[in-house]
């Protein structure tokens, strides 16, 4: 603690002599780096492809990354915790299976909208609350947990969809509305991206239980001591991923007008969490910003759009995908000063 409130007014006068310095800190060197890779490459794709400028272009990257980014955001909050969610994906898909069942099933079919996302939403937070049941009660590491969990609910949704598609949801004003609708020439599938995103900085940077995340996760032990209810906090966060993960399943649906079992959602786990860590979520937990995960889940559509333009090879895309969640740890063992497995003290 001493050397931090020593070093303190060494940077604040380091950053008066330097306006520069002081701008980029304020920032955060994260953002600005991600935000030069984004001008870097979406230059260097305008070069070969000038349509990647285009506003309609630009469009599908923003509807592209909105399931991303919902996933990148929750998968924020669990790693800051110092855990990981890598069944938010399956989450996704089992209840992007059910609104497309509870709205448009020959069977079981309500054509209420309004209901069938709500039944969505209750079931992405018992999904999440099982997660953190297992977690907080097993006694199992969060990772193995989820790559258990992330296995049932895709199970889940192939079983009681036979593994096709369900429904029809192309007919009916509210999906539309979500999938393709505007408000000041802004697509809904963002502003439901920028609403949660808002709400989740909003939680993490000025309310209570935001402090006790990141505390928990910069020491779970210490946290306890203080007087935080580490599993009350636990089972917050795996709840808040699964509901969140229950919103990327309405958007799924609406967008493919269908209920998709695996497509849409399949592969998700592992962009949100290089999305996490691009963004700077430490993995050790106790580390993160809502803007920087924005940002680099900006990045990787546009990676993603500009070698789909140029007509690269898409499983290229999932080499890139590995190499960048690969270059996001490394330069963060690097920066912590932490030792690396396999080298010398």
């Amino acid at each position: 603690m001493s050397q931090t409130v020593v070093e303190a007014p060494a940077a604040a006068e380091a950053a008066q002599q330097n306006p520069i310095k002081a701008f980029l800190l304020k920032i955060g060197l994260v953002n600005v780096s991600l935000v030069a890779a984004i001008l870097v490459l979406g230059t260097f794709i305008t070069i070969f492809k000038p349509v990647f400028l285009t506003g309609q272009n630009l469009v599908t990257i923003g509807n592209y990354v909105t399931v991303m980014g919902l996933l990148a955001l929750v998968q924020t909050v669990v790693i800051i915790m110092g855990g990981i969610d890598i069944s938010v994906g399956s989450t996704a898909g089992l209840c992007s299976v059910l609104v497309g069942m509870l709205y448009g099933s020959a069977e079981t079919g309500t054509h209420n909208p309004w209901l069938a996302m709500a039944v969505a939403l209750v079931v992405g937070g018992v999904c999440g609350l099982f997660n953190g049941i297992v977690v907080i009660f097993g006694r199992i590491t969060p990772l193995i947990a989820t790559l258990a969990t992330l296995s049932s609910y895709k199970g889940i949704a192939q079983l009681i969809s036979n593994g096709r598609a369900q429904g029809n949801t192309q007919v009916d004003p509210v999906f539309i509305a979500i999938a393709r609708g505007s408000f000041l020439g802004i697509s809904t599938l963002i502003w439901i991206l920028l609403f949660v995103a808002a709400l989740i900085h909003v939680m993490l940077r000025y309310l209570r239980i935001g402090r006790d995340i990141y505390a928990v996760g910069g020491n779970d032990m210490a946290a306890r001591l203080s007087g935080i209810n580490v599993n009350n906090r636990i089972m917050f966060v795996f709840v808040l991923a699964g509901v969140v993960a229950a919103i990327a399943g309405i958007v799924i649906t609406a967008r493919t007008g269908s209920g998709q079992p695996v497509s849409g959602s399949e592969g998700m786990e592992m962009l949100a969490v290089t999305g996490a860590a691009l963004g700077g979520a430490a993995l050790r937990g106790g580390k993160g910003s809502v803007i920087s995960t924005i940002l680099a889940v900006i990045l990787l559509g546009v990676l993603i759009n500009g070698m789909t333009l140029v007509n690269i090879n898409p499983f290229w895309q999932n080499i890139a995908q590995g190499a960048l969640l690969i270059a996001a740890c490394v330069i963060q063992m690097a920066s912590s000063g932490e030792r690396r497995v396999g080298l010398p003290k």
